[in-house]
């Protein structure tokens, strides 16, 4: 029996070699029908890339998309977190102030609230001063017509006589419809005097100013005066009509006495300014003993009346040490009534910024006996920081800027001191050393705040 197995393969050869031979014959037509090329191969070959030539003006060519401007945060600074909408509540009012302030006819102001952690201008007198030396400025802005601490704040000499004054931490007593931004309001006798002097020993841009204000409600006809630098005396009447007044006296002012010479019913004076007519101005307004929801309780006629006469462009919230507390952690009742107080000041003044300053650092002992944070504090921080989210301002972590846990212990220790023994209050030295971190933090959201515009305009 023959072996057909080697004939067999030469057949198969030779028909595979026939096949892939037809692909090179040429292009065959029958009867008008264009017959298909053998191709054996026709699955392993690329698909031919087809070039369509057209006119380019007929392309419709897409945007080119920028990517979205990220902002950045230098290693080691704890910056200001920005939770704004597009009612613009956070940063970018006040930077965009500061940005065109050589063409306001007004200085940029500051209303910082808070409670005796910047009590006597602790803090406060610091940011000030490098606000000022930045931006221009000068003075000490607004002083309370008395003041329990007067003696104990050194930017500006403070006296003061012939007064009843109410605070709204007043056990009884006091009219809350009566009261100011400050929580405070002041009733006077004929005769009563309040004096300012402007001091450069702490701070620097306090020796003299350009103008000062005094602010009171009459409902009948009062008369004032002003002195300035001792010497040049200036009168006013004014037509009692149950809302806001201010007068106000211009020069190079270096001292001040204002004196209610007489009114014909009931009165209510507030505060005295020494501002400058340009730059930056920073006002303290601190409560001892408040918690920040007691602004919710200011007559809303009364904060717009301030807006119009003494228009902030940016509000600070610093509160968090009559609030923190040993056994509590859950603190939405606090942040709760906020809500409403920053609602409130948001109402009154529609174009102002507004920061919310957490807590610092506050030691208590543990049951051994030795300091540690208060267990209470962290999580008031971050209610706050969920305050600011909700209501969609700006948010400063003051505690993580101190260094957070012990960091209150640090500052007590370390040399000189910046912190009191009661390990709650810092002192001077312990101000102006937040007042360099929180400086630091507004320059450089600003400075971001300036590329994103740019970037944005291109």
């Amino acid at each position: 029996m023959k072996n057909k197995v080697t004939a067999t393969f030469v057949f198969a050869l030779l028909v595979t070699g026939g096949l892939l031979a037809m692909y090179f014959l040429p292009t065959l037509k029958v009867d008008g029908y264009t017959l298909r090329k053998v191709d054996l191969l026709s699955d392993l070959r690329p698909e031919p890339v087809e070039e369509v030539l057209c006119d380019s003006d007929s392309l419709e060519l897409l945007p080119v998309v920028k990517p979205v401007f990220v902002d950045t945060c230098k290693t080691g600074m704890v910056c200001i977190e920005d939770y704004s909408d597009s009612t613009m509540r956070g940063m970018s009012r006040f930077y965009d102030a500061l940005a065109q302030r050589a063409s306001s006819r007004r200085p940029v102001r500051i209303a910082y609230f808070g409670d005796s952690f910047i009590e006597g201008d602790i803090l406060t007198a610091d940011l000030r001063a490098m606000l000022q030396s930045r931006f221009g400025g000068c003075g000490v802005g607004y002083v309370p017509i008395t003041s329990r601490i007067a003696g104990f704040r050194p930017t500006v000499r403070h006296e003061f006589s012939g007064w009843q004054s109410h605070s709204v931490t007043d056990s009884i007593g006091f009219n809350r419809q009566l009261q100011d931004l400050s929580n405070h309001y002041y009733v006077p006798s004929a005769g009563a005097k309040v004096a300012l002097k402007g001091q450069r020993v702490y701070a620097s841009h306090l020796e003299s100013c350009d103008e000062s204000s005094f602010f009171f409600v009459a409902s009948d006809s009062i008369w004032l005066s002003a002195v300035t630098n001792q010497s040049d005396t200036v009168s006013y009447a004014f037509p009692g009509n149950g809302a806001l007044q201010v007068a106000t006296v211009s020069g190079n002012i270096r001292n001040v006495e204002w004196t209610v010479e007489r009114f014909d019913s009931a009165a209510v004076c507030y505060g005295v300014t020494m501002d400058g007519s340009d730059g930056v101005v920073v006002d303290n307004f601190s409560t001892r003993g408040s918690s920040g929801q007691q602004l919710g309780g200011v007559p809303m006629p009364v904060l717009k009346a301030y807006n119009r006469l003494r228009t902030y462009d940016l509000i600070v919230l610093q509160y968090g040490l009559n609030v923190a507390s040993e056994g509590i952690t859950n603190y939405r009742y606090y942040t709760s009534d906020m809500v409403r107080v920053i609602n409130h000041l948001k109402e009154a003044f529609p174009q102002a910024s507004i920061l919310l300053v957490s807590i610092g650092d506050r030691e208590s002992k543990d049951e051994a006996g030795n300091l540690r944070t208060m267990p209470g504090v962290k999580n008031l921080v971050r209610y706050q920081q969920a305050l600011a989210a909700e209501t969609h301002i700006a948010f400063w972590d003051l505690y993580q800027a101190m260094g957070g846990e012990g960091s209150m212990v640090k500052l007590v220790e370390s040399k000189p001191q910046m912190a009191n023994y009661d390990y709650t209050h810092i002192n001077f030295r312990g101000g102006k050393h937040l007042a360099e971190l929180l400086f630091e933090s507004l320059v450089y959201g600003m400075e971001q705040h300036e590329k994103r515009k740019a970037y944005e305009n291109e």
